[in-house]
């Protein structure tokens, strides 16, 4: 991913909600949201270059999601994907070569804990505490407007408590730069950069929601579109999630 939101412990019907945009290049293959048939149990899109996902549930309890880190040197070339810290994580194997990787943004829940991790400037987790947390190219909880957008927009979507999803589909997809001079710039990326991405080149590729209530039902929503812009399709799976309190 490369904006999200992610609501946890943060309502009294809702254990966990998230809201991104991946962006990518158009010319990296992806295959679309859905049950992986290797017996892993895990519920995601795949990333069929390097083998792993940037968001993803299992009905074991588990949720990942990974956004790069933008660095001024750009990312290292033979480093070990990304997205594969996803499914090493949703699987329940833990990664060994973190500190190799390329720098990461990640936000994990196992056993009912939330826990945030990267390995820029060095190796850090630490858990998550209740509440609305943004994560961008350029770190977590760093207040670009773009980031605070989708913040916003989910915790919105709490407060009205519709539980229709539609709406934080639609947060997902506003092109408006994001104007607000006040703001400090943080990282390589523009600080005014949109919500969506449209470019010929590298752009949003897919808008994923997820949303988890308290009573064990989940639903995760997956919107593609192409490199015009323009929705290519969209998909719904529904899971069941062990109900445990938060931790």
């Amino acid at each position: 991913m490369c904006v999200a939101a992610v609501a946890w412990d943060a309502h009294p019907d809702w254990l966990l909600v998230c809201a991104g945009n991946r962006d990518e290049f158009h010319a990296r293959p992806a295959a679309a949201l859905s049950r992986w048939p290797d017996r892993s149990g895990i519920l995601a899109g795949t990333d069929l270059t390097g083998g792993g996902t940037w968001l993803g549930v299992t009905e074991a309890g588990r949720f990942a999601l990974v956004t790069n880190y933008r660095i001024p040197e750009g990312p290292q070339p033979g480093r070990p994907s990304r997205g594969r810290l996803v499914t090493d994580l949703l699987t329940g194997v833990q990664p060994d070569d973190m500190a190799v990787m390329n720098p990461f943004n990640l936000v994990f829940v196992d056993a009912g804990s939330a826990w945030f991790l990267t390995n820029h400037p060095q190796l850090e987790r630490r858990r998550l505490t209740p509440g609305i947390h943004g994560l961008s190219n350029g770190g977590f909880d760093v207040p670009w407007p773009k980031t605070v957008q989708v913040e916003q927009a989910v915790g919105q979507w709490l407060t009205e408590g519709s539980g229709d999803c539609s709406a934080l589909l639609d947060s997902l997809r506003d092109e408006t730069p994001a104007i607000d001079p006040d703001r400090p710039n943080h990282g390589p990326e523009p600080r005014f950069a949109p919500v969506f991405i449209r470019n010929d080149t590298y752009g949003t590729r897919c808008s994923t929601v997820v949303a988890i209530s308290r009573a064990g039902c989940g639903t995760m929503i997956e919107r593609s579109f192409s490199r015009e812009g323009k929705a290519t399709g969209e998909r719904t799976e529904s899971f069941t999630w062990p109900v445990t309190q938060a931790s």
